[in-house]
């Protein structure tokens, strides 16, 4: 009798995936948008964003940066438009970033501790109009330098302490003005205790810091200094300060010894190159780990977009993505605008 067409013998070709498979055929799972998304691993959500933007003097000033298209410098009045925007889409922090003028840097940036610089203004602004919104500022030095160092520069020398004690100064001035979280991200040694320190001493104590732990020597950070004045350095580079692209070891070292020292929060940057790392240290310590997708990662996104080489808006949410499959429990991201509105539009990476 003749098999019906459903019972016909399966070829050699079948029968052998099959054997070897014992019967799994992986695809089954791909095979429909709902049950792509009924079995993904991991899920990207408003929660997960943090938008960093920056700073600028003046009123209702919005200064495109030309080396990051579609992102500008606020003034503060209108930075504090865009925190408004943000509380409104769901984001849940906000990390802004000031260019100062070069009338108030100085060789050792102790501008950073004056309760009216960019920083603290715009923390007090915002926090003002838009209170449940979560502010994480930088204590870095680099803003507030004539020569463009996180540290204070000393006969051709980024010198460790004294930069660390002004860094100090600085989140201190932070913590009075009213900002959520302190992430220091110069890299100096030691600073993590000397803040957590200063913070407890001064009535802070419940002000976590987001340690930039692994922060790299990296090419991809060349749009951020356009965006805040420090593109060319004077003097050197920053490489005996930042990790090296080449070690991971070092990396783990780092972030272990800010968490000994009361870090309650570990950053990687930049993010896409080092998915290992972030990995890694989540791997490692089971703390929060935070990415920052740098402005480099951003740019070249927006860039291939605009040329139309890539798929600007599936690129940036696969990124995005890659984030969380590596163990981010945050990314900072110049696309957290866009995203944040493309998950409220029911985006769904399985679809």
């Amino acid at each position: 009798m003749t098999k019906p067409a459903s019972m016909k013998t399966p070829s050699a070709t079948t029968q052998a995936i099959d054997e070897t498979t014992q019967g799994r055929r992986l695809r089954r799972m791909r095979k429909t948008g709902w049950s792509r998304r009924m079995v993904q691993e991991n899920h990207l959500s408003v929660d997960d964003l943090i938008l960093p933007f920056f700073l600028t003097g003046g009123e209702k000033v919005e200064e495109p940066i030309e080396a990051m298209p579609g992102v500008s410098r606020y003034s503060v009045d209108m930075a504090v438009r865009m925190a408004e925007k943000a509380a409104k889409l769901g984001i849940p922090a906000i990390a802004p970033f000031p260019r100062e003028s070069a009338d108030v840097k100085s060789d050792d940036g102790s501008y950073i501790a004056d309760p009216d610089n960019l920083i603290n203004r715009a923390i007090r602004a915002i926090k003002k109009e838009v209170p449940e919104l979560g502010i994480i500022t930088d204590a870095a030095l680099d803003p507030f330098t004539t020569h463009g160092h996180d540290g204070i520069l000393r006969d051709g020398i980024i010198v460790n302490d004294e930069s660390a004690e002004m860094i100090v100064r600085g989140a201190l001035a932070q913590a009075e003005a009213g900002t959520d979280i302190i992430a220091p991200s110069d890299m100096m040694d030691g600073r993590i205790g000397l803040i957590r320190d200063a913070l407890d001493a001064n009535g802070f104590q419940d002000i976590p810091i987001l340690s930039y732990a692994t922060k790299f020597a990296s090419a991809f950070y060349g749009p951020y200094r356009d965006a805040i004045g420090t593109l060319g350095l004077l003097k050197g580079d920053k490489k005996t300060y930042y990790i090296s692209p080449a070690n991971t070891d070092e990396a783990v070292r780092e972030a272990e010894q800010d968490l000994m020292e009361g870090a309650d929060m570990l950053m990687v940057k930049p993010g896409l190159p080092y998915l290992d790392i972030i990995h890694r240290l989540k791997s490692t310590f089971h703390v929060p780990t935070f990415a920052y997708q740098v402005s480099g990662e951003y740019s070249m996104i927006k860039a291939a977009g605009r040329n139309g080489w890539i798929n600007e808006e599936a690129a940036m949410m696969e990124s995005l993505m890659a984030f969380k499959r590596a163990g981010c429990d945050g990314i900072l991201t110049y696309y957290a605008f866009e995203a944040a509105e493309k998950i409220h539009q029911g985006w769904h990476i399985g679809k």
